[in-house]
């Protein structure tokens, strides 16, 4: 009996081990689809103009929702190649960084920036955060003839009023601010979102962990549900666990690239 109890626990064990790992890896470590260095790394011919998202985690899309893959998906962006160049984690001085490598190396026709909520979350001063975001439009303007569209930042946490969402207002205002200068294209991703949760009276605070997050990806890999679900279920609207896109919100980002890509010129 004692033996069988033993082996028991080690398979069970290993089952939790096994599962972990690969919530982990499917969460955190697993790169997208169609990275920088799958399409761009080799310097080969670009047979359709590319359009680079770059950004952090709501990028990258491997918690919540994939706004890249969506895009890709819609048969009216077909003729684009879509490179995903999101890295979990990463801010502007992240993204500044390997700018050259991940997004000037795919010589891309459009680029579209959403990068700034982990800076919000390390409280990166906000004189430093304009300067990066600068920094990074400029690099683009000056070594390639891209197309380049900025997103304002999703809220942080789904009431619109707690002291972290007062700070974002800053760093959107400027994002507006430097995508005015700079004459790109400003896409409004908070202000439809923050539009949105005002029409449905959500007012779940900022509220993220590393453990919920990680509870909330096994939902999802291990069992199979979809973002909306857990994100309802924890009554929430847009975000899965108070910072990364469900559907619905992965949708808004989506909706809105669509509709810049849709008007720039077909041969841009």
């Amino acid at each position: 009996m004692r033996r069988r109890i033993v082996i028991f626990v080690i398979l069970l064990l290993s089952v939790v081990l096994t599962g972990t790992g690969a919530v982990a890896y499917l969460t955190f470590l697993r790169p997208p689809d169609n990275t920088p260095a799958d399409l761009c790394a080799q310097g080969g011919p670009v047979t359709r103009p590319r359009v680079v998202a770059a950004g952090a985690s709501m990028t990258q899309g491997t918690l919540g929702a994939d706004w890249v893959a969506a895009l890709r998906a819609r048969p009216e962006h077909r003729g684009y190649e879509f490179v995903n160049a999101g890295i979990n984690g990463n801010t502007t001085a992240d993204l500044l960084q390997r700018l050259d490598a991940d997004i000037l190396a795919c010589r891309p026709a459009a680029v579209l920036l959403l990068i700034g909520t982990n800076d919000v979350r390390n409280e990166v001063a906000l004189e430093r955060y304009r300067a990066n975001l600068s920094a990074i439009i400029a690099r683009i303007q000056a070594r390639s003839t891209a197309r380049i569209a900025v997103m304002s930042l999703p809220p942080l946490g789904e009431d619109l009023d707690t002291t972290i969402n007062r700070s974002l207002a800053g760093y959107n205002a400027a994002i507006k601010e430097i995508a005015d200068r700079a004459q790109v294209r400003y896409l409004p991703v908070h202000e439809r979102m923050a539009d949105h949760l005002r029409t449905q009276g959500t007012r779940q605070p900022y509220a993220f962990s590393f453990p919920l997050a990680f509870a909330i990806a096994a939902q999802h890999y291990l069992l199979g549900r979809n973002w909306d679900e857990i994100a309802r279920d924890s009554g929430r609207d847009l975000l899965v666990d108070h910072v990364h896109l469900n559907d619905r919100g992965g949708a808004i980002v989506a909706d809105l690239a669509s509709r810049w890509l849709s008007e720039l010129p077909a041969a841009f």
